[in-house]
């Protein structure tokens, strides 16, 4: 039966393509031609133009489709006390391709106080019939990019001293948002899926992350922060290997995170890459504990715009559900459309079509 509750058989993972105005609109922005007020118009019109296509199409989970980001990270970890934005050296490196050059810095106490988003969200809440969703990036993400020298010694002596303060700042974030309203919080998390590649975790060993203990420091961070979680509210991860401009950046099956972070994180969901072999088989997914904890198999790329077999699609829910109940499973498309505010290489016309397919398939294998 579809699942009345939060994640949904068809869901989504947040993000979606930018329609034409609203870039034009940033890029006005960006140029002094119009003023912060007049940008916001337009984003408080696209978003509800937005929240009205997925309630039409038949989703039961609403976002904003991060519309006011440029980012899906930075924009809200550069908002925290304590963390500042930079031009760094050289962008973020993808498969073929760099993004544009930024990094973090932690210059003062991390904290969560005043953030924009919180906004953000009450705009979502207040124009939807349906369920909303708010996406913020793990904990996780902002550590596990730290470059050597980017934490101020005189506020954490070893940049894992942040971890403290840092799951203090998620567990006030998760109550401000609570009180705002938001029964459906997701953290979207690139670090975890980066600990399954060889190649990444010897980067991070170069950063001087402790990649000997970090799977479980980063459950232990990621626990802290969903302490004291209220009991009405479900709190998802993300789990991606990069996507920007429909490239991606780490290959490697679950297996080296899968019993921690499925047995040992107090997630209520796990939204999974699974549109190619990258991501491994559904053998980790034996570690996902019987009962309320869903599995949203990302099945559905949103990388390109064609469309996936659905005769295909439902042979392989039923292999994954040899591991995990179908009961305790969803589907969704494997990451957003729109990570960073360029967006993948597909039309709009082509994102519903995805998100339509995944209603379809949803109903067809768990009913109406």
């Amino acid at each position: 039966m579809i699942s009345a509750t939060p994640p949904f058989r068809a869901d989504h993972v947040g993000s979606f393509l930018r329609p034409e105005a609203l870039k034009q609109a940033r890029a006005r922005r960006a140029n002094g031609e119009i003023t912060v007020a007049e940008l916001k118009e337009v984003e408080d019109r696209e978003i509800a133009a937005l929240i009205r296509k997925q309630e039409e199409i038949g989703l039961a989970v609403t976002t904003d489709g991060e519309f006011r980001r440029s980012w899906w990270q930075f924009d809200f970890l550069g908002m925290l006390d304590g963390v500042e934005l930079f031009e760094a050296d050289q962008g973020i490196q993808f498969q073929g391709v760099k993004t544009r050059p930024i990094g973090t810095r932690i210059n003062g106490r991390i904290g969560f106080s005043n953030h924009p988003f919180l906004e953000h969200f009450k705009f979502l809440k207040a124009h939807t019939r349906v369920t909303p969703k708010m996406t913020i990036p793990s904990p996780t993400v902002l550590h596990f990019r730290l470059e050597p020298g980017s934490v101020d010694k005189g506020v954490y002596p070893h940049r894992d001293d942040i971890f403290q303060d840092l799951s203090q700042a998620y567990r006030d974030a998760v109550q401000a948002f609570y009180n705002a309203g938001c029964r459906y919080l997701q953290f979207d998390d690139t670090a975890l899926a980066y600990l399954c590649s060889k190649e990444e975790m010897a980067k991070a060993r170069a950063r001087g992350v402790k990649t000997e203990s970090v799977v479980r420091d980063y459950a232990d961070v990621i626990n802290a922060a969903l302490a004291g979680k209220p009991k009405d509210m479900v709190i998802t991860t993300h789990v991606c290997r990069g996507n920007f401009r429909s490239t991606w950046i780490a290959s490697g099956g679950y297996e080296p995170i899968a019993e921690v972070l499925f047995g040992g994180t107090d997630f209520d969901g796990y939204f999974l890459e699974y549109d190619s072999e990258r991501a491994g088989g559904f053998e980790p997914l034996r570690f996902v504990p019987k009962g309320p904890k869903q599995v949203v198999l990302g099945l559905i790329t949103s990388k390109s715009g064609t469309l996936e077999n659905k005769d295909e699609i439902k042979r392989r829910i039923d292999e994954a559900a040899t591991y995990v109940p179908l009961d305790q499973c969803c589907l969704s498309p494997q990451c957003g459309f729109a990570s960073t505010e360029e967006g993948n290489t597909l039309t709009e016309q082509q994102q519903w079509a995805k998100m339509r397919e995944v209603i379809e398939i949803a109903r067809e294998v768990w009913g109406k």
